[in-house]
């Protein structure tokens, strides 16, 4: 007797896809408040930062800005509110603070007790191009290479959250390139999470992989940064900054009528 032959249908054999875990969130705020008296700085907001995301916070003086970083700093008391932050965190401000009567090495080690310390202070120099101002005096140091010696004191600790708060707003314009750079392969190269505080809407874009614009204490606006890095100024770029600016409360001309602005009777310069 013949055996029928049996056909499997093609899923039968296709192995099921496995089920993708969510990742949680390294920075998770619900419902936040922060108040002073009668001024609530910060009403009601939630926000999630995904490990390894690097997001730009803008928003004109007063919104809020800075209150949000130090609640994640841990500078400021939470009470028993819905906060989520990972256990390590460092912040860089626009003031490099380093502590003038302590050598570089020992700056970017502060706080340190393990062994190994300078050895690890040097590894982290090194990554900022400061390998042979191990010795040196704050005092002696650029405005860029303080603020590369800051970003060393905070990547030293291996930070789940980096928290950069307006640190390349005293640079020149040069330096401030430099260390974009610089931060975007660091941030390559240890994939924190960031946030970043910055008025600059051309360095939020710049960097960011998302820009959140902070309004009277809450998330008024948000626009994620599905540009190639490096980013050049073109017409998405622009696109993006002009809707940046609008929800500032700027209104930004397009390319075509800012080359007519600045050249009312001629043509445009290509």
């Amino acid at each position: 007797m013949v055996q029928p032959r049996i056909r499997r249908r093609a899923f039968d054999a296709v192995t099921p896809a496995p089920i993708a875990t969510p990742v949680a969130p390294a920075v998770k705020l619900t419902g936040f408040v922060r108040q002073f008296g009668d001024n609530r700085v910060i009403d009601g907001l939630d926000l999630s930062i995904a490990p390894g995301e690097f997001v730009a916070l803008l928003g004109a003086s007063g919104s809020g800005k800075t209150t949000l970083l130090r609640t994640l700093a841990g500078l400021d008391p939470v009470g028993d509110q819905d906060v989520t932050t990972p256990d390590t965190r460092a912040v860089v401000f626009q003031d490099a603070r380093l502590l003038p009567w302590k050598k570089v090495w020992r700056n970017v080690a502060l706080g340190l007790k393990d062994k190994g310390v300078r050895a690890r202070a040097e590894a982290a120099l090194k990554e900022v191009g400061l390998g042979h101002r191990l010795d040196a005096w704050p005092s002696t140091l650029s405005g860029g290479e303080a603020q590369r010696t800051a970003l060393a004191r905070a990547l030293v600790r291996e930070p789940g959250l980096l928290l950069l708060d307006e640190p390349f707003a005293a640079l020149d314009a040069l330096t401030r390139l430099k260390m974009h750079d610089l931060v975007l392969n660091l941030w390559n190269e240890h994939k924190p999470a960031v946030l970043l505080v910055t008025h600059d809407v051309d360095e939020a874009i710049a960097l960011a992989d998302r820009v959140l614009v902070l309004n009277k204490g809450r998330i008024a606006a948000e626009e994620h940064i599905a540009l190639e890095r490096p980013r050049a100024p073109d017409a998405r770029f622009q696109t993006i900054r002009r809707r940046l600016l609008g929800h500032l409360g700027v209104e930004a001309p397009a390319p075509h009528e800012a080359a007519l602005i600045a050249f009312p009777t001629g043509e445009a310069v290509q």
